[in-house]
């Protein structure tokens, strides 16, 4: 694994030798961390503990299982499992998709300018077309486009699936909502190229 997205506010993990590469974050705000959809490495863990008191985990995607439960027991935390709410913190909780078998949520954090996402866009090849800093996932491009994320314009992208998007992030997100559909041909070639 690896480390990302580092930021004042929030810092990221990767793992390195899976096909479909999955992202955890820790969110830090007011001397509390939430972890979303955390995959379990001792080294974020202790560098999440040094962030502050563990205030919960939140998971965005119901098959996002990941560790989240784990972690949520251990740590004595809510388990937050794709949330139509998150009172008390400094989110707002954006619904993606509700279908079967999708049910996905995103974070709007609009103090911070950051959109946290599970599945619903990513930077891993297979979510992007070529010249695509961020991509929608393959099977919501032709299906269900995440219009809902069209209401916010963030200044940093922390994705479930690939490093987050920190430069022009709300140009890359409403582009790539924009022309999910048209671009699909071009970022299923991507994804097979670049497996």
């Amino acid at each position: 694994m690896q480390f990302c997205d580092e930021l004042e506010f929030a810092l990221g993990w990767i793992t390195e030798e899976e096909p479909v590469r999955r992202t955890s974050h820790a969110l830090v705000d007011g001397g509390g961390v939430w972890l979303v959809d955390p995959v379990s490495w001792p080294d974020a863990e202790l560098r999440a503990a040094a962030l502050g008191e563990p205030r919960g985990v939140i998971q965005l995607y119901d098959r996002h299982d990941r560790d989240s439960a784990e972690h949520a027991g251990r740590l004595g935390v809510p388990h937050h499992r794709v949330p139509a709410r998150l009172d008390g913190t400094p989110f707002e909780v954006v619904p993606v998709l509700a279908i079967r078998p999708w049910n996905e949520v995103a974070l709007w954090w609009p103090e911070r300018r950051t959109l946290v996402v599970a599945d619903a866009v990513g930077t891993l090849p297979y979510f992007r077309a070529p010249g695509e800093p961020l991509g929608v996932h393959p099977l919501l491009r032709l299906l269900h486009p995440p219009r809902s994320l069209r209401r916010v314009f963030p200044e940093h992208i922390l994705c479930g699936h690939g490093e987050g998007v920190h430069t022009d992030a709300a140009h890359a997100l409403h582009e790539a909502l924009r022309t999910a559909r048209r671009r699909l041909p071009a970022a299923i070639l991507n994804g097979i190229r670049n497996r």
